[in-house]
């Protein structure tokens, strides 16, 4: 019988299925679903400064007292705190397997400070979801990911339950990122944030969203990224977006990822996906006669293939230069 035990995060977790931070994990009766499922541990859904922000000033324009704005949001920020915290303290109460938090903040002090009251909540371990968009010209490249090594050398000082950063895939060199992110203290990271995606409607001249919900299809691009950072870094990787069916997750873990994360496939056909995907790896690692997932963990990534340049651009020109 193959075990699919794994370690991330200095964690044990029984497999390497992790339900990524969403409104599936923002409640302890959906969490304790998800660990009956099957599921290797939880990620909850992230607790926003932004979101804080944005409600405050809601109540604020029904507010003629502006001196008050400093009470609402401290009102707002300790009361969104409090029912976080209170999540992860009665989830580790009901649930066996290890949970993650997750924040995102746009203050610098906030960052901090939500990572210690997460840690002595329980939180096995702390997600940073960060994203700074980067809008101003005058600001180099450089300037944007010093925000990113900021963040993670300041939290990892702070406290000592592992940290995980979940990042985008918009950098100019993204294994430099990836690299400088555990030298700064990232335990591992998530590959890769799924970001709000916007659309128009020409009709009514309106800013919409775009499907929020990813497809295998998403998963190629995040394959190939996966296999080249787990080659070129020591950083354990999660890997995120896209993966949908065991074969999916087979491909990461032999990409090099350490865990591999579901959310979108779970709102479209349930949580009966997850021992789906757990029976298929199982019976692929029968098949193929591996007693341990690390047995093929990173065996087709970017250094462990007898051609490395099938994860480049060059096998672009061998497949689509002949097409006119």
């Amino acid at each position: 019988m193959p075990s699919l035990e794994t370690e991330y995060l200095g964690l044990k977790l029984k497999n390497p299925i992790i339900v990524s931070s969403s409104g599936l994990t923002n409640s302890v009766e959906r969490i304790v679903e998800l660990e009956k499922a099957g599921a290797g541990a939880v990620i909850l859904k992230s607790m926003f400064e932004e979101q804080i922000l944005n409600e405050t000033s809601d109540l604020l324009q029904h507010n003629d007292y502006p001196e008050a704005a400093d009470y609402l949001l401290a009102y707002a920020r300790e009361n969104s705190l409090k029912t976080y915290t209170q999540l992860i303290k009665t989830a580790k109460e009901k649930v066996r397997i290890p949970i993650i938090a997750s924040i995102n903040c746009v203050s610098d002090s906030d960052w901090e400070t939500f990572a210690v009251d997460l840690q002595e909540a329980g939180a096995d371990a702390i997600e940073l979801n960060i994203y700074p968009i980067p809008t101003d010209k005058n600001k180099s490249s450089a300037y944007y990911e010093s925000i990113y090594f900021d963040i993670v050398k300041n939290i990892t000082a702070k406290i000592g339950i592992p940290v995980t950063v979940k990042i985008g895939k918009t950098f100019a060199n993204l294994i430099y990122v990836a690299d400088q992110l555990h030298a700064h203290g990232a335990d591992a990271l998530t590959l890769f944030n799924r970001f709000f995606e916007p659309d128009i409607d020409i009709d009514d001249l309106k800013l919409t969203s775009a499907e929020i919900f990813s497809s295998s299809s998403d998963m190629h691009s995040n394959l190939r990224w996966v296999a080249m950072i787990s080659a070129k870094t020591d950083i354990p990787i999660s890997a995120s977006t896209g993966i949908h069916t065991g074969e999916d997750a087979v491909k990461m873990l032999l990409a090099g990822a350490t865990t591999v994360q579901l959310c979108s496939v779970i709102y479209k056909n349930g949580n009966k996906t997850i021992a789906e995907i757990l029976d298929f790896i199982d019976s692929w690692m029968k098949k193929k006669n591996f007693k341990n997932i690390e047995q093929f963990r990173g065996k087709m990534n970017y250094e462990s293939i007898k051609n490395p340049s099938a994860y480049e651009r060059s096998q672009f020109m061998k497949y689509f230069s002949s097409i006119e």
